[in-house]
Parts: structure tokens; C-alpha cells; sequence
């Protein structure tokens, strides 16, 4: 059995996580709340290990769930987020944009396992129990994204132009 604090320690991971995967901050919230409240109520069948893992799972399989069930969370274009309360340089702001854009085109098997282990720094074990699937399918889909993301980020943006107010 978990206590309080410990469960409290990891909503900002959890917050992280899920508005990555999410890609909208009030659905991410809607997510977080929904897997405390089944962490809460299913705290019994925790077996111990790592609480982050067993959290991290149960945000999956609500975020599948609402998937399959027509309530599906769809993930946003960057240009619909709010901006970043702290402004990055002006090429780190770009390559921000680039990468948020690189995610929002992954397909969400692709996107999850790449940002538990990139962004969650999960090892391909414990990536592997959040997703209920084999290692090898973890690092394979883990390269497909990789690859992919690559692709899309080398791939040249057209130009926009700014309208200039006066």
C-alpha cells in the first residue's frame, strides 16, 4: 500500500505525461484526475515496485479505453496550445515548435512509447509493463518513432509569412 505523499510526489509526472501525450492541458488534467481516483480505489492491487509504473500503466489503459470508447483524445497542432510561460530563445522556440508538430504526426502507439522512454526516462522493461507489451515490440516500435520523427523534422517546413501590425 502506497501512502498520500507518495501518491501526491508523482502527479507532476504524471501532468507531464499526459499532457504529451495528450497535447491539450485540460483533457491532460481530466486524465491525471481519472488515474488517481483508480489509483485510489484499486490501491489494494498494487503489488509494490515502482509507483510511477503502476500509475503510468493505469493512465494507459484509461487513455485506451477513452480511446476505444468513441471518447477519444485527440492530439492537438502546437498552434492551438498556449505559449510556454517561459519564452526559450527564438531557434529553441522553432525547434520546439518543430518536434510538438513531429509528435502531434507519430501514431499513438509510436508517441506513447517514445515519450515514456524519452520523456519519462522509463527503461524498456518498465515501458514494456505500462504498455503490456513484450520488450521487443517496446524497442521496435521505439525505432519505427524514432525513424519517423527524424523524417519528419529533416523534412523542410514551407515558409510562413507574418503579417505585420501596426
Amino acid at each position: 500500500m502506497f501512502d498520500t505523499p507518495q501518491l501526491i510526489a508523482e502527479i507532476p509526472r504524471l501532468r507531464r505525461y499526459a499532457r504529451a501525450l495528450c497535447g491539450d492541458a485540460a483533457r491532460a488534467d481530466d486524465l491525471v484526475q481519472d488515474t488517481l481516483e483508480r489509483a485510489l480505489h484499486k490501491s489494494a492491487h498494487w503489488r509494490g515496485g515502482t509507483l510511477r509504473a503502476w500509475l503510468l500503466t493505469l493512465m494507459h489503459h484509461i487513455f485506451v479505453n477513452q480511446w476505444r470508447h468513441a471518447q477519444r483524445i485527440e492530439y492537438r497542432e502546437v498552434a492551438d496550445l498556449p505559449e510556454p510561460s517561459v519564452r526559450a530563445a527564438h531557434d529553441d522556440a522553432l525547434d520546439l515548435r518543430d518536434l510538438e508538430r513531429g509528435l502531434a504526426h507519430l501514431s499513438a502507439d509510436h508517441r506513447e512509447v517514445l515519450l515514456l522512454v524519452a520523456l519519462e526516462e522509463l527503461s524498456y522493461e518498465d515501458c514494456a509493463v505500462v504498455l503490456g507489451v513484450p520488450v521487443g515490440t517496446v524497442m521496435s516500435r521505439l525505432a519505427r518513432a524514432r525513424d519517423r520523427l527524424r523524417d519528419l523534422l529533416a523534412t523542410p517546413r514551407p515558409a510562413t509569412r507574418l503579417a505585420v501590425v501596426k
